[in-house]
């Protein structure tokens, strides 16, 4: 005997919430990594971040995981038409693990650890306004769509400060194996963290690329390029992912104001055409 659904009860998806999934578990994984290194690493003479460092390596490459789950998610929801707001909501839940908490306590523990309980403190503010960036993020995505609403997202999305974190200290470990000091790049270091998490909480517009999607048309210079891109970032894999959400943080925030209109849409395939738009949403 079939069972009448509930009207009240949510839509779940299967693809795009198996996506979601899949950045809460690489989230809950690099967490749990992280805890693991720090364990190791202390001992009676005191912290060994040496002894830290492969489990650091491995939660970074976690988080980098979890923003390809973030991606695919979106993608697929989009792809399918099934965007829902169990999804929004159970994806902002996901975020605050894989994006808020892992790459705080990543930067905590093996950037900014001679601050001691400044680097925590700093830590606690980038995942508060995590969080408030995506309950404000959830609550204008639950608003009447208008003609004229703009895909941009307000503020730093959580992903790409979490990208940018992991990938500086990526590079900061790979600086650590080759005997450089980070003197006073410590405090730079920390200021950067404290910047991005205002920036989360700003109004500051960035590109979602939303419309960046399996039916976009491309140019076979631009097929060339992005495939160079690619093979650089696997051959300086340490240096390159801090390059690339270096240059999304820039791009937002000084760049992105002062081009021409045409010059913007060119770059974030704003002029695709709508009927192309597997989701059937033109915003």
């Amino acid at each position: 005997m079939s069972r009448t659904r509930d009207p009240d009860e949510p839509r779940i998806y299967l693809l795009p919430n198996l996506m979601t999934a899949g950045n809460l578990a690489c989230g809950f994984f690099a967490v749990l990594t992280i805890f693991n290194g720090i364990l190791v690493a202390t001992t009676k003479d005191g912290y060994v971040f040496a002894a830290a460092q492969p489990y650091y390596e491995k939660a970074i490459l976690l988080i980098f995981a979890s923003c390809i789950f973030d991606l695919l998610d979106g993608r697929l929801a989009r792809f399918g038409g099934q965007e829902s707001p169990f999804g929004r909501e159970f994806d902002s839940l996901a975020d605050v693990i894989s994006f808020g908490m892992a790459p705080s306590m990543l930067m905590a523990k093996a950037v900014v650890l001679e601050l001691g309980d400044v680097g925590w403190w700093l830590a606690c503010i980038y995942v508060l306004c995590g969080a408030i960036r995506l309950a404000r993020f959830n609550c204008l995505a639950a608003l009447p769509k208008r003609a004229d609403t703009s895909s941009d997202f307000r503020g730093l999305p959580i992903p790409m400060a979490a990208g940018f974190i992991s990938s500086l200290t990526y590079l900061i470990i790979y600086f650590n194996e080759t005997d450089r000091d980070l003197g006073a790049w410590l405090y730079v270091l920390a200021g950067a963290m404290l910047g991005l998490s205002f920036l989360m909480v700003s109004d500051v517009r960035y590109p979602s690329f939303k419309k960046v999607g399996w039916r976009t048309r491309g140019t076979p210079l631009l097929i060339v390029a992005a495939a160079v891109v690619l093979i650089i970032t696997v051959r300086y894999r340490h240096i390159m992912p801090a390059v690339l959400f270096s240059a999304y943080l820039l791009y937002g925030l000084v760049i992105r104001p002062f081009l021409p209109a045409r010059v913007q849409r060119e770059i974030e395939a704003e002029n695709a055409d709508v009927e192309e738009d597997p989701g059937g949403s033109v915003g």
